[in-house]
Order: structure tokens, then C-alpha cells, then sequence
């Protein structure tokens, strides 16, 4: 059972630069809230309270303006800074004290999830006890993408980085579900051309002792990357559309936090007087 998991908020965010030069990445807003609601959203939907938040060093100041330590939500959060960006499978080396003797997942920071059967799907991936899970995602160019080919029983059979020959269509995305053996594993990593620990190469480790699986999301999911400028407003246009099409919203902590039976209704009006007079408090206030 998974019940501790890291969200990866580092990195330069360079693609989007000059908005990035002084606010983190993952601090920028899609549509009406920042972007790190998402990928704790997806966590919260998994129901894993234990969260370790890494951000850019110098940056957890602005963090902690808006995400305090969880306690308003029901979790725990804590952060850790990393110095300068040096690839995925960092996060389990700056969370080993984190993590300890536990199962673990990761979530990008700048990963933007979606789908009717999203929360079934987590709540069956907390389960894992033993290997790793990763989650696909059907692409339309899976040679911009690290991809997974897959048996009729989900098992991963290769797995390839920016393929230049067809592989699969099924893009690798930025959630993962981890046994122990992932410090271990991160740990007997060496760095790649790009002087950055991959994490192609840590699920490859997991692929040879077949202990890698795989979990789709279907076609009524969405996943978007919103690594770059035009992504960020297509996926800011997507939560738009959605909220205003159908009157709920997507990532909001504390509707998610009631619904798990962590917080009561009396804590949404703490909630309310925090956020101020805006939309989001408009909807708290529904609730």
C-alpha cells in the first residue's frame, strides 16, 4: 500500500522563460488556481496524505504562502529544496529520509491529469505492494515522448525515449508508483549525456527483474504536459471549458479533503477567509 508521495516542482522552467525568471513554474496559474493544485490534487484523489513537496532552492517561501503544511487540508506536507536540477530519480535521493521504509509515488509538478475513472484508477494503484506501476497515455507523436510497449496482461516489454523507429503510441507520463526498491535502485544510477539521472533508466531496472507494470488512461481521460507556453494556455483553456460547462471544479484541495472525511464543512469557511472574496471562495461558500 502506497501512502506517502512526492510531487518533483524543480527544475528551471527555462521553455517558459521570462515568466519563469521570477516565479516557479508550478506557481503560474492554470485558469483560476496555480498549477501545483493539480498534481496534488491527483495525489489527495489517492487518497495518500503524506506529501514531500521539492522546489527550486529559494523558492519555498512562495510555496508556503499558499501551501502551508497541509494541516488545512487534512495532510501533511513538508518540502525540500534541490539545488540545481539533476533528473527525476533525484527525488527519491532527496526524499530518502521521507520515505523511509515506504512505498512511494511520484508526480511531476507541471503534469495535468483528468478522467471520468481517474480516481478508481489511483486508488487501484495505491495498492502495489511489490515493482512498479507507470501510467500511459495514447499520443499522437510518441516520438516527442518516452513510450512503453505493452503485453495483452500490461506487463512492459520495452521501453524507448524519443523513439526515431515506431515503437508504441503509449507515452510514459509523469506519475509513477514505487516499491522500496527505489532508493536502492536511484542510488546505483549513474548520470546520463545530459548529466541528469533518467528515469527511463530506474523503470528499466524495475522492466528487468519483471517487476514493471503498466495502467492505461482510457479515451474519456486526458493527460497534458504543460511543460511550454502553448501547452500551459491549452491546458488553462481545457479547465476552463470544463468548469464552466459543467459547474465544478477540478483540483479544489478542499472539496477533495471533505469528500475524503479529513476536513469538516466548518474548516471551508477558514478556507474561505484565506483565499478572500474570488471565485474559488464562491464555490467553497457552495459547499
Amino acid at each position: 500500500m502506497i501512502k506517502k508521495g512526492i510531487i518533483l516542482s524543480g527544475g528551471m522552467g527555462t521553455r517558459m522563460s521570462p515568466l519563469t525568471k521570477a516565479v516557479n513554474k508550478q506557481l503560474l496559474p492554470i485558469y483560476d488556481k496555480p498549477l501545483i493544485f493539480y498534481p496534488l490534487s491527483i495525489l489527495m484523489l489517492a487518497k495518500i496524505k503524506d506529501i514531500l513537496i521539492i522546489v527550486n532552492k529559494g523558492q519555498l517561501n512562495q510555496y508556503r504562502k499558499i501551501l502551508p503544511d497541509g494541516k488545512n487540508l487534512g495532510i501533511n506536507i513538508t518540502y525540500k529544496e534541490q539545488f540545481s536540477p539533476k533528473g527525476l530519480p533525484d527525488a527519491f535521493l532527496l526524499g530518502e529520509k521521507f520515505i523511509g521504509k515506504d512505498n512511494v509515488a511520484l508526480i511531476l509538478g507541471d503534469n495535468f491529469f483528468y478522467g471520468q475513472n481517474l480516481t478508481k484508477q489511483l486508488l487501484n494503484s495505491i495498492k502495489l505492494k511489490k515493482g512498479a506501476k507507470i501510467i500511459l497515455h495514447k499520443v499522437n507523436k510518441p516520438e516527442l515522448y518516452g513510450v512503453a510497449k505493452i503485453d495483452k496482461k500490461n506487463k512492459v516489454i520495452s521501453i524507448k525515449e524519443k523513439p526515431k523507429k515506431f515503437l508504441s503510441d503509449l507515452a510514459i507520463t509523469g506519475l509513477y508508483f514505487f516499491d522500496n526498491n527505489v532508493i536502492k535502485f536511484a542510488k546505483q544510477l549513474k548520470p546520463s549525456k545530459r548529466k541528469e539521472l533518467e528515469i527511463v533508466d530506474l523503470i528499466n531496472k524495475y522492466k528487468k527483474n519483471k517487476k514493471l507494470i503498466a495502467d492505461l488512461i482510457g479515451r474519456g481521460g486526458a493527460w497534458l504536459d504543460t511543460g511550454s507556453i502553448e501547452d500551459f494556455y491549452k491546458t488553462s483553456s481545457f479547465v476552463s471549458a470544463i468548469e464552466n460547462r459543467q459547474g465544478f471544479k477540478i483540483a479544489c484541495l478542499e472539496e477533495i479533503s471533505l469528500n475524503n472525511g479529513w476536513i469538516k464543512k466548518r474548516d471551508l469557511n477558514k478556507a474561505i477567509k484565506f483565499y478572500g472574496n474570488c471565485e474559488y471562495s464562491n464555490y467553497l461558500k457552495k459547499l
